[in-house]
């Protein structure tokens, strides 16, 4: 039976709350983990595990306040309750300043309970109790936060809520299946993109190729912005690193450069994006202007589980309105308070001058920007003096001032846009623009810093002899995500604790055939290093060289890594699958289960399969889609003598230690360089090529599919008239025929990770 073990255990539930405490204190690795599994499932229906209602029943919250080590913590939640949460049903964002009040006070209960015990009971109260969202929201942070929690696998966010992730159309279909029991009219099949498998799963294709939908070129990249992949990254970043925590909250390991990497994250997402524009014969995006119309709408098609759409933005948006007219200052006031500050080199908030002219000042810049100066901590601020009204978010007030304006202060109730919520801000375009204006900031903070010396880019006696690439290909691919939560569940399911019909979403996403990129660098001595490898673009959309100033930015670091070179020759390989802060398809909950009844040693799993499961960034992504025939991309590696961080623990190097807490962020920040390096700051050509640096030329081909709608089971989901087809005279399109080749697990869902 499944998870027996925790079933057993919390049998006693049903005796004296000290046994409760015994089971719950006792608890393994895995026996946490199914806990946390069944505090997620169905959020959106009642709890319909019997021991999770009982212990959220029997904790009263205010009885036990001595069970945490802030007591304030818990009376700040409990006056919030009193005055009236956010109910079950409504949407939670983090915009509105009521419901982030409330979802930080419900992680600070999580965060300081006192041991896993109370942990749990509070979370079960608050799954009871309090919004889902919230608790979905509040509950994720805390386990990735809690050392008690670390090795704990969390569900991913597109199964936990597929609505933010599936079109609503596909959701009506899933909805209308589970209302006739299953029963299919198969004649309609193929129109509606519905297949029953022969394991009775029921399967609907989600069409991103519908042209109902498109309201302008940029929905060309739809592939790409609504990646259920690319959006989960972006949502565990946020997760990993929340811009709201204080760095007396926030892990060691998590601290260490936190808002250098959030910057250089946003950098590198925007980054990401041009190369993706550019094979679609697209400029490099723009900053957003708020003076005048927003020229690109977007149309989301997602419902959420209360029944209310996610708005339609037109084109030719008018943003300057008079209704807008008070955060579109604050907007251009904040900025200009920052710029101005860059330009006179430090900034002074609450009497305390911080600085912003040498290269790690760009963690201030970052709390200015997108976060705020009391995530410092009462330790470097003023305690008397912290006026929380200074820099509060820029990044949420601009979003406001793009959508239904969030920060009404005596507002509870709000219809959120896209770009409310991290895990489908990716979606909209305009959020490239929006990161577009604000790295511009960061490149105001740059210029001050001085171009990198011949003597900070080179490395004595190294140098790279050549570099060899294999042949760049992508594709798209199939792939089912499970979707069974959108449903509603009847009451015999819920005492089953079970859907009987299961549920798949096929969707097809972008991925690339395995490739290996082989270094040679010859060195006078034995000596550590830092190799890092970026992929830039060639040429414009207009098929123009790009300076290499101009270009420098757009270059994304595909993997960087420690390695020890040796004397003379060292040949370097670098597998794709290897390349840093990668992750392979997330495991499905389903897959999650049935490891835990079966597997011993579940620490292993995690070394072996799921190291680098929250924080990856998608391995399918690591190339842009490129074209059929191939389009000319520059790769960059240079390789840097390593430069380790101070008070550094050695055993970090090791990658293979059974260490639940790993960020594998943390290669590259072991290096005190700054992120970006070298193309991080501005470039003088006479000193920036060195021996140990190689620029090389290489081609990314794309595989077209035969037909865009063909499915797995050989039928057009939609008629002609509704898809307009490209006419496909050949199949090969000027690539080796080697590239149908079947990719081992990484086109695949994990269903068997051992």
């Amino acid at each position: 039976m499944r998870a027996a073990v925790l079933v057993l255990a919390l049998s006693a539930l049903a005796t004296a709350s000290s046994d409760v405490d015994e089971v719950l204190g006792a608890m393994d690795i895995k026996q946490r983990q199914v806990v946390i599994l069944k505090l997620l499932n169905q959020v959106t229906e009642p709890v319909m595990y019997k021991e999770i209602q009982d212990i959220g029943m029997n904790f009263k919250l205010e009885e036990n306040i001595a069970l945490f080590t802030k007591s304030e913590v818990v009376k700040r939640l409990i006056g919030l309750v009193r005055v009236g949460p956010l109910p079950r049903g409504e949407i939670f964002t983090l915009h509105v300043p009521r419901q982030m009040e409330e979802v930080i006070s419900m992680f600070h209960v999580l965060y300081y309970a006192k041991d896993f015990t109370t942990f749990v009971k509070a979370a079960c109260w608050m799954r009871l109790n309090l919004n889902e969202g919230m608790f979905v929201y509040a509950l994720t942070i805390a386990v990735r936060h809690r050392p008690d929690c670390r090795g704990i696998i969390l569900p991913p966010p597109y199964e936990i809520y597929p609505y933010f992730f599936v079109r609503g159309d596909v959701i009506q279909k899933s909805y209308l299946l589970k209302m006739k029991k299953g029963l299919l009219d198969y004649k309609l099949c193929d129109h509606y993109g519905i297949k029953k498998t022969d394991k009775d799963i029921y399967i609907v294709d989600e069409n991103i190729y519908d042209s109902r939908v498109f309201l302008n070129i940029e929905d060309k990249l739809r592939y790409f912005t609504e990646d259920i992949d690319l959006n989960t990254y972006y949502y565990y970043f946020h997760v990993d690193y929340p811009f709201w925590m204080n760095d007396e909250v926030i892990n060691k390991v998590n601290k260490v450069r936190r808002f250098e990497l959030t910057v250089y994250m946003y950098q590198q997402i925007l980054a990401r994006y041009n190369l993706e524009r550019l094979s679609n014969e697209l400029p490099e995006v723009q900053p957003l202007s708020l003076r005048k119309p927003i020229e690109k709408g977007y149309w989301p098609w997602l419902m959420l589980h209360n029944g209310i759409e996610m708005p339609v933005r037109l084109n030719n948006l008018v943003v300057a309105t008079e209704d807008n007219v008070d955060n579109l200052l604050l907007v251009e006031t904040y900025e200009s308070m920052i710029k101005e500050a860059i330009i006179k080199g430090y900034v002074t908030i609450d009497g305390v001058q911080l600085e912003l002219t040498k290269p790690n000042d760009i963690e201030t810049l970052g709390r200015l920007i997108y976060s705020n100066m009391n995530t410092l901590g009462r330790d470097v601020m003023n305690p008397n003096t912290m006026v929380y009204e200074s820099y509060r978010y820029l990044l949420i007030i601009m979003k406001s001032v793009l959508g239904l304006n969030t920060l009404i202060p005596d507002r509870l109730f709000v219809t959120t846009t896209v770009l409310d919520h991290y895990e489908t801000a990716l979606r909209d375009p305009i959020f490239y623009q929006l990161q577009k204006r604000l790295l511009d900031i960061v490149l105001l903070y740059k210029l001050r810093l001085p171009s990198y010396t011949k003597e900070e880019l080179g490395f004595p006696g190294v140098k790279i002899d050549n570099v060899v690439v294999d042949k760049l290909v992508t594709h798209f691919d199939d792939y089912f995500m499970d979707v069974t939560n959108v449903v509603t569940l009847t009451e015999e399911e819920l005492k089953k604790a079970a859907s009987d019909m299961k549920l798949m979403v096929r969707k097809r996403r972008l991925n690339h055939q395995p490739f290996k990129v082989s270094i040679d660098v010859v060195s006078d001595k034995t000596t550590d290093c830092v190799i890092r490898i970026f992929l830039g673009p060639k040429f414009d959309s207009l098929g123009r060289m790009i300076d290499i100033n101009k270009n420098r930015l757009n270059f994304v670091e595909i993997d960087s890594f420690l390695y020890k070179l040796m004397t003379g020759k060292n040949t370097i390989v670098r597998n794709s699958a290897d390349m840093h802060n990668l992750v392979r398809d997330r495991i499905m909950t389903h897959d999650i289960w049935k490891k835990i009844e079966t597997i011993t040693d579940y620490k292993d799993v995690m070394v072996k399969d799921l190291r680098n499961f929250h924080t990856g960034y998608p391995s399918r992504l690591l190339l842009p889609k490129g074209r059929i025939g191939g389009m000319e991309f520059l790769l960059y590696v240079i390789v840097s003598p390593l430069k380790m961080i101070d008070n550094i623990d050695v055993n970090v190097l090791d990658i293979n230690r059974k260490d639940l807490g790993v960020d594998f962020r943390s290669t590259v920040l072991l290096d005190k360089m700054p992120l970006g390096y070298p193309f991080d700051r501005p470039i003088v050509p006479v000193m920036f090529f060195t021996s140990n640096m190689k620029f090389v030329d290489v081609m990314i081909f794309h595989k077209k599919q035969v037909s865009d709608m063909k499915t797995r089971w050989e039928r057009w989901v939609l008629r002609d008239y509704m898809l307009e087809r490209t006419p496909v005279n050949t199949d090969t399109y000027f690539v080796d025929t080697d590239v149908n080749m079947k990719v081992i697990n990484q086109d695949m869902n994990l269903v068997d990770l051992l």
